[in-house]
């Protein structure tokens, strides 16, 4: 019968020093496959985190999302699941013989199955697996070896899950990439010409198009974003309102949360003093000290941050702040 709850990390350990991992996976009802499965997630996802994303982070510059599972941000958490997802799909498949130290051999599998899962992921939404442009796209932009490698950027975006933003395409990141290639700096709306020039012969053939294309864009999840976006002259153009300014207002103060952590952090590993640092952050971050460049104030409530800055002028409540900031920073 199958027991309740999900498996231990130990148990997990177990059964692949037994070489019963994947067997007993495999032989399972639903419900003790899905404890097998949980258990299996206990072990692999430090092991994802440590081995791969950690570095992959470190890489893009989220240094918040470096700290630890717990400070990376909506995306970059989305990312992380899904390659633990395409690990333990591998680990409970592959572990059919003994294995002495399973932390170890997942550790050898995390390329191999993220790279895996990332193909599983932009099949089952229709994107090509291994974007290339066909010979038809190529002739049709003139071989021109940008337009080219834009036309594949823009196969793997499609079928990519992260948004840019208000954008359809992460045209600034596109922009240095036109730059290094062609030595042309020029301005983002030379990016929207080139992917019109590209999308217009990607539309020769609308049956390719919408299946490539088309579909997977529409498998994303709508952006919500804080600022107003703008058209390509730069004039303000307002985004259809998806959600409410709660929400908006929360992933925002979010954001200055983490920055404000990692900014307490790091004065503090360079000897400043724990209250006076921990002080004066908050105040450049929350209070009247600093104001973000925002089109409205948070809930339209305490301006300029004169609430905070009351707070931090209070002996008892900066203390109560400082004691909380100490606590979250020692779970890190």
């Amino acid at each position: 019968m199958p027991r309740s709850g999900v498996a231990t990390a130990d148990e997990i350990r177990r059964l692949a020093r037994h070489g019963e991992l994947a067997v007993s996976v495999a032989n399972a009802d639903s419900q003790e496959r899905h404890r097998l499965v949980g258990g299996t997630y206990s072990v692999a996802f430090p092991v994802v985190y440590s081995g791969l994303t950690r570095g992959l982070e470190k890489r893009r510059g989220h240094n918040g999302c470096a700290i630890s599972v717990r400070h990376l941000t909506a995306d970059c958490l989305d990312r992380f699941q899904d390659d633990v997802e395409a690990v333990v799909h591998d680990v409970v498949r592959r572990a059919v013989e003994p294995i002495a130290d399973l932390d170890a051999w997942i550790g050898g599998l995390l390329t191999s199955a993220t790279v895996d899962g990332h193909r599983r992921r932009r099949g089952a939404i229709g994107a090509l697996q291994r974007p290339r442009p066909p010979k038809w796209l190529v002739a049709a932009i003139g071989a021109d070896r940008w337009l080219v490698h834009l036309a594949v950027q823009i196969l793997v975006w499609a079928g990519h899950p992260s948004t840019a933003g208000a954008e359809v395409w992460p045209t600034a990141t596109w922009a240095e990439e036109r730059a290094l290639m062609t030595g042309d700096w020029g301005a983002v709306a030379d990016v929207h010409r080139d992917i019109d020039t590209v999308l217009r012969a990607m539309r020769t053939r609308p049956a390719w198009y919408e299946r490539y294309v088309e579909g997977p864009l529409g498998h994303k999840r709508a952006p919500v974003p804080w600022f107003e976006p703008e058209t390509v002259d730069g004039t303000a153009e307002r985004a259809l309102d998806l959600v409410g300014a709660g929400e908006r207002d929360e992933v925002h103060l979010r954001d200055l949360a983490h920055e404000a952590m990692t900014a307490i952090q790091a004065r503090l590993r360079s000897g400043e003093d724990a209250p006076a640092a921990v002080a004066d952050v908050v105040e450049l971050v929350f209070g009247s000290g600093g104001r973000p460049s925002i089109d409205r104030l948070p809930l339209d409530a305490d301006l300029g941050g004169e609430h905070v800055s009351r707070m931090m002028r209070d002996r008892a409540a900066r203390d109560r702040i400082t004691a909380a900031v100490l606590t979250i920073l020692a779970d890190l």
